[in-house]
């Protein structure tokens, strides 16, 4: 049985991910920072008939925390075949370049950016014994520069939200480095941009999360001549998904 660790998995996208990995008989590891609500997110998932899951306590900002559930999960497979990098934060008001404070960016970028990193490190020899590793990194279309930058884009007034773009901009550029340096493997390891969802993240407003976790499964799932390296908005490009960065 393959198995999948997807960081801040206890609700929204992420939790509707694993339900949809869950119903393709993977073994679910649900990262979550807040124990209590992980332990509920898995009871509901159990209750729904999928059993395959348990919860970890993974505060992807603590690096105490992100080593000991390495340490844990080590202690129950010796392989690991996908990480969704989910967990991610919006970095709070005020949302605008000349407004937002510094402290606003540095915990952004301690989620959205370091956080990638210290679990991606963290995980990275488990993931490489697998025959298929996978690795998607949840971004956002509003990170892509050369769209936001575009003044006929339909989300070019997002501008405003500079930290979380920017954030997510930086993510995006360790995903290339990791694909850069993984391109000789079978690993795959692409961005992806689940679309606009209606989450709490979103207050509630967007689209559905079925559709949301159906577009992270399909790049976790992809095959060895599928895309590494690629940046993936569905909502944004229908016809081949890919955008540019």
């Amino acid at each position: 049985m393959r198995k999948v660790l997807i960081t801040g998995a206890n609700k929204g996208i992420g939790f509707e991910t694993a339900k949809q990995l869950l119903s393709k008989g993977f073994y679910l590891y649900i990262g979550s920072r807040d124990l209590k609500k992980g332990v509920e997110a898995v009871k509901k998932l159990q209750a729904d008939g999928f059993p395959n899951v348990e919860v970890v306590q993974l505060d992807v900002t603590e690096e105490n925390s992100v080593k000991t559930a390495r340490e844990e999960i080590g202690n129950k497979t010796e392989v690991l075949d996908i990480l969704i990098n989910n967990a991610g934060i919006n970095g709070g008001s005020p949302y605008t370049a000349l407004e937002a404070s510094s402290d606003q960016y540095l915990t952004t970028f301690n989620t959205n950016v370091f956080g990638v990193a210290r679990v991606t490190r963290a995980f990275i020899d488990i993931l490489q014994k697998s025959p298929e590793p996978r690795i998607v990194n949840v971004s956002t279309s509003v990170g892509s520069l050369s769209l936001q930058s575009n003044p006929n884009w339909p989300a070019y007034d997002y501008a405003k939200y500079a930290v979380y773009g920017a954030s997510k901009a930086a993510l995006n550029m360790y995903t290339v480095h990791l694909a850069y340096e993984l391109r000789d493997t079978d690993f795959k390891v692409n961005a992806v941009c689940p679309g606009y969802t209606s989450t709490d993240f979103t207050f509630h407003n967007g689209g559905e999360v079925a559709l949301a976790g159906n577009r992270i499964l399909k790049y976790a799932l992809i095959g060895p001549e599928g895309p590494t390296g690629k940046f993936f908005s569905e909502e944004t490009n229908p016809e081949t998904g890919e955008i540019p960065w």
